[in-house]
């Protein structure tokens, strides 16, 4: 018995064939569905234009639009999927919203690179309208300028200090740890523990807010130690049932989530929140004061996503934009310190 034939693949869709069963030559298909505005196209020939690719069921072809636009419409984010907490996410998802409406699209890149120029490297061979990066690591003098020469004109970042190269919005997460060591101290907490989570990505925003607390300490009498934990269960039980042998009295848990995951754990091994150890998370996050007790936080100010987005469209279009606000942080006092 004769073997089947292999199926052939599916006949690629092109714009000839779009311009074909429309009567229209393949550059007006072109100024359609690039909607390019320098080119009148009467609204009856768009409309048998846009028929004609749905039937086809024609895509564009993003590559080659980029290589004649020489860059694409993609704003890249650098970012570690675990680095994206709830509060960020959801910020995050926003700003995907506010630059959709503009005509952009958001790729996170999780890309692993030994430094900030091969990662640079990587990132323009993409040809991004616009690299928007959550930290200041993603962005060295040398990594803006391979960008900048590969005609990347939207670099923005969040950055403690102002970078070479880019639009910089300030944003130290020192200030994080610091708000929560002060409010401790205050509390009359000696011994504090700051969680340093070890998931790929987060030692970016965790190490910073290690200083800020050690900075507020050494002002004081009280001590910080770092307490390295993963956001598992097995983790913080397994840091819980150590923690009388620790001999600390405060925990600033890096964000609500792994803040939350350690009171459920101090709770199943007999330790009280706030009698024997106050416990201050950060985000604000809503499952912040449902937690029992209600958890301390630290409020993040954000630019609201639009900011953002219109400050990228003035990158990529002027390559200058309006300075935005810095990111400030407020305490937010609760039960559980």
């Amino acid at each position: 018995m004769a073997k089947d034939a292999p199926a052939q693949p599916p006949r690629t869709i092109t714009s000839a064939d779009v311009a074909r069963l429309a009567g229209v030559s393949r550059a007006t298909v072109s100024f359609v569905l690039n909607d390019t505005q320098a080119h009148r196209v009467s609204e009856s020939t768009r409309a048998r234009v846009l028929t004609a690719a749905n039937q086809l069921g024609y895509v564009p072809h993003a590559a080659a639009r980029s290589l004649r636009a020489g860059r694409s419409n993609l704003v890249l984010m650098p970012s570690s999927v675990s680095a994206i907490g709830r509060l960020v996410s959801d910020w995050v998802d926003d700003l995907h919203s506010e630059l959709d409406r503009r005509g952009y699209t958001v790729v996170l890149h999780a890309g692993r690179f030994p430094d900030a120029v091969t990662a640079a490297r990587a990132w323009a061979e993409l040809r991004p309208a616009a690299v928007f990066a959550l930290s200041e690591d993603s962005f060295t003098p040398e990594a803006a300028d391979l960008l900048q020469r590969a005609g990347i004109r939207g670099l923005l970042a969040f950055a403690a200090r102002p970078l070479a190269g880019a639009h910089t919005i300030a944003f130290d997460h020192a200030d994080i740890g610091a708000a929560a060591a002060e409010h401790l101290v205050a509390r009359g907490r000696r011994r504090i523990a700051v969680l340093m989570p070890q998931e790929r990505g987060l030692s970016a925003f965790s190490e910073p807010r290690l200083a800020g607390a050690r900075r507020i300490a050494a002002s004081s009498t009280a001590t910080v130690t770092a307490v390295e934990v993963s956001y598992t269960q097995d983790s913080v039980a397994q840091l819980a049932e150590r923690w009388p042998e620790l001999g600390l009295d405060a925990v600033f848990a890096y964000n609500d989530e792994y803040a939350a995951l350690l009171m459920h754990a101090f709770q199943n091994a007999g330790i009280s929140v706030p009698e024997d150890v106050a416990v201050v998370g950060a985000d604000d996050l809503v499952l912040a004061s449902l937690q029992r007790p209600p958890l301390t936080s630290i409020r993040l100010n954000l630019p609201g996503p639009g900011v953002i987005a219109e400050t990228l469209q003035q990158l990529i279009e002027h390559g200058t934009a309006e300075p935005v606000d810095p990111v400030d942080v407020t305490l937010i006092h609760r039960a559980s310190s």
